[in-house]
């Protein structure tokens, strides 16, 4: 790890410590920010102590860092256009990640403080098209081209879609077990098993799934957040000390080999299909560029940056083996014709068939830079445990006693929380980043609603407008935020 600070000036070293600490600092306060959301309900239900129900809370959030990969991190930071990415000089990447981890920090701690549920993914994305859009009108980039907006579009219909099945798959699974289970003691309060029963906890089965479902959402919590803070050091490493991280130093031969058979490949399926892609990708009629002017990505340069890359990686056994500035380059490469095939792979005119070998190959052709290094990794996961640990209280009670006009039943925490649970975990599946916050809130409204408990009006608008002013207030502070760095600082 310490070697990243190896020949830099001092300036920069202090730089890098300080875009560092934000990051981390986003993570910590996510993981306060977020508690709640994943212990609200067994601390609720009194199913464990509060104490306990945190610090094992903690503890998952961090394994689920450590095994969750790297999908949801790149996918983050994909929302940025792949120009951006690949043009990213010291200043600018110090600018962009500054505006855009200042807003989201600002914002998540003032909805901390206020007790209501706002969602960390929501911020950190809204934050990023701000400085996306920002740096469109800083370059005179088209706005339509300041973010990627295909990216932005999936990500956005999880983050709407996965509240509203929250709400409906808790709500069914709940009327499953009154009828399933109409006398069963689950569909007690805490407060009617004390007035009747005069038993402080819930019936053993009952709270042995409320335990292990709260656990599961802490680690799918862990392995959908968590990431969100990797993709952000990522960007900072690749902003600041490009040379040793734009790709994975401590990739194989055989890996690099993949890489370079992945362009062949490409090459070869370009050349199948000329007749559909040959307008779009300029093939055979290669002016002999290697890469587009101020390294802006165009498909008609395809031909010329699979040649250029091919040659770069020809013999080459190791990446330490390339200069500095080569490795930029292959990246360059590498995302440039990633972003190709991407938009290849959503024409139309391509079977189904095909398009499964354009995914397989791009996997193969991004395998070395998308990537994150252990002692980032470990620092993330510690950062979002140890966050996990404190600041629980104010949304623990928001979410227990005021989303609904009736205290919550055993039966509606445990519906709430394995709804969590699958619906974060799918998201991981397919790399999507969702919010914890709207999935577990509108799972406990959508019980309250099938339990015919009722709905706090006050409580409920909050939590509405934090989810509806989130994206606009954080991308219009990154945003801001952006352009005042770039005009009077870099």
């Amino acid at each position: 790890m310490f070697d990243l600070f190896s020949g830099l000036d001092a300036w920069l070293v202090l730089s890098l410590c300080l875009a560092l600490a934000f990051v981390l600092t986003f993570e910590f306060i996510n993981g306060f920010h977020d508690t709640a959301n994943a212990v609200a309900t067994v601390i609720y239900t009194k199913a464990m102590s509060p104490y306990r129900a945190v610090i094992l809370s903690g503890i998952f959030n961090f394994l689920g860092v450590l095994l969750g990969g790297v999908g949801v991190a790149y996918a983050i930071v994909h929302l940025l256009p792949v120009e951006l990415l690949i043009n990213v000089n010291t200043g600018h990447g110090l600018a962009m990640v500054f505006s855009l981890l200042t807003a989201a920090i600002a914002w998540n701690l003032g909805t901390w403080y206020f007790g209501i549920p706002a969602s960390s993914s929501h911020t950190l994305i809204g934050s990023i098209l701000g400085v996306g859009l920002a740096n469109a009108v800083l370059t005179d980039l088209p706005l339509g081209e300041g973010v990627n907006w295909g990216k932005a579009i999936d990500i956005g219909l999880s983050l709407i879609f996965s509240p509203a099945a929250g709400f409906m798959i808790a709500a069914l699974l709940l009327l499953g077990l009154k009828w399933l289970y109409p006398l069963s003691k689950m569909h007690k309060t805490p407060e009617t098993r004390k007035e009747l029963d005069e038993k402080k906890h819930p019936p053993f089965w009952n709270r042995l799934v409320l335990v292990l479902s709260a656990m599961a959402v802490s680690f799918v919590h862990g392995s959908n957040d968590g990431q969100k803070g990797i993709g952000l050091i990522m960007l900072v490493l690749i902003g600041i000390v490009p040379a040793k991280f734009v790709l994975d130093l401590n990739s194989t031969t055989y890996q690099i080999e993949r890489t370079r058979d992945a362009a062949t490949h490409l090459s070869q399926f370009y050349q199948r299909h000329t007749d559909t892609l040959g307008e779009m990708l300029a093939l055979g009629k290669s002016n002999g560029s290697e890469m587009p002017q101020l390294y802006r990505c165009d498909p008609k340069q395809t031909e010329p940056t699979i040649a250029a890359l091919l040659k770069v990686l020809n013999g080459v056994a190791s990446y330490n083996d390339l200069s500095d500035d080569t490795r930029v380059q292959v990246r360059r490469y590498l995302l440039c014709l990633d972003d190709t095939a991407k938009k290849v792979g959503k024409l139309s005119e391509l079977p189904a068939r095909e398009k499964a070998d354009l995914e397989k190959l791009r996997k193969d052709l991004t395998a070395t830079t998308e990537y994150a290094p252990f002692w980032v990794i470990l620092a993330v996961a510690l950062a979002l445990g140890i966050g996990t640990m404190v600041g629980w209280k104010r949304v623990v009670r928001t979410v227990g006693e005021k989303i609904g006009k009736q205290g919550m039943s055993y039966a509606q925490g445990m519906s709430a929380q394995i709804t969590a649970a699958c619906a974060i975990g799918m998201a991981n599946i397919y790399s999507l980043p969702v919010s914890t916050t709207h999935v577990l809130s509108s799972g406990v409204a959508g019980t309250m609603v099938a339990n015919k408990s009722g709905l706090q009006g006050s409580t409920v608008r909050n939590i509405l407008m934090a989810w509806i002013l989130t994206l606009p207030t954080s991308m219009a502070l990154s945003a801001g935020l952006f352009w005042l760095a770039n005009t009077f600082i870099v």
